[in-house]
């Protein structure tokens, strides 16, 4: 872990207001947010459903997370498991859960879940390898 996390602490999170990162959380009763989390500014984290972010993940900046949908009335919690990034301007819709250690590629659509230890991107986004251990 970067040393840049020894004084992590959570933010305060008030619904519907940018936290002192420049991120907003709808809904903030409904979402756990795991020590040394480490969000993008300007991120959008609707939390309706709940969403259950894991130690140490990271999210790039101008990302989406969605727990409703009010194009398709989808619903359901969302959970990004421990380590698993996230690149800048990805979208993760309700119901997806996405396993510890995997990477999403930057500008991703994630409408179905990532399994763990794997790199996945694009619209939709899809696994393409596993994640190299070395």
């Amino acid at each position: 872990m970067s040393d840049r996390f020894d004084d992590w602490k959570a933010p305060e999170i008030e619904h519907g207001k940018l936290t002192e990162y420049n991120w907003m959380v709808q809904h903030p009763e409904n979402l756990v947010l795991g020590s040394h989390t480490d969000i993008g500014a300007f991120t959008y984290i609707n939390a309706r459903h709940g969403v259950t972010l894991g130690r140490e993940v990271q999210i790039g900046a101008h990302c989406a997370i969605y727990s409703a949908s009010t194009i398709d009335d989808r619903t359901g919690p969302v959970v990004l498991e421990e380590n698993c990034r996230i690149g800048t301007h990805s979208t993760v819709m309700p119901g997806v859960t996405i396993g510890r250690n995997a990477v999403v590629g930057a500008h991703s659509f994630v409408n179905q879940d990532i399994p763990a230890d794997s790199v996945a991107f694009g619209v939709p986004a899809k696994v393409v390898r596993r994640v190299d251990r070395d």
